[in-house]
């Protein structure tokens, strides 16, 4: 029995280590659901069926395939709630953060700042707004930025 459960929390741990914040069958199965025992789930679900390295390669089963907006989906999954706090003040470290890992230039960032203040309603439109959902916003709003879509090409 003891060698089950040592079994089964290192498959969870090593499911972890290459888990992406809302990517894959375990974030579509535990959609919508926050905290760390449905993103545990969700990691270790990715993990049963070795279905998210499929997902990030073709970009498929909610996965980005662009590498910052990687970066940005994992800061999010773990600092949304700071980064909704600085995004609705229009600047702070989270929301410098999130600017640095998308590789937006020092000369954007203020225009990147405001747009993404400016939108703050349609990131988060509920308090239960999930970080997949949140990125899922962001990229849209850059992608219609005729100068700040280059970040998310």
């Amino acid at each position: 029995m003891k060698k089950l459960i040592a079994g089964a929390i290192l498959l969870g741990a090593s499911s972890l280590a290459f888990a992406q914040p809302g990517c894959g069958v375990g974030a579509m199965v535990w959609k919508g659901q926050s905290g760390i025992a449905p993103h545990v789930l969700a990691a270790t679900t990715n993990g049963i069926f070795g279905n998210q390295t499929l997902g990030m390669t073709t970009g498929t089963l909610g996965c980005q395939t662009n590498q910052s907006v990687q970066s940005m989906a994992m800061y999010m999954d773990s600092n949304i709630d700071k980064v909704a706090r600085d995004m609705s003040r229009g600047s702070g470290e989270n929301l410098d953060t999130l600017s640095v890992l998308l590789g937006v230039d020092e000369a954007d960032r203020s225009e990147f700042n405001r747009l993404l203040q400016d939108n703050f309603a349609s990131i988060f439109p509920t308090s239960d707004t999930t970080s997949n959902q949140a990125v899922d916003a962001i990229v849209a709003l850059l992608e219609q930025h005729e100068r700040l879509s280059k970040y998310v090409a």
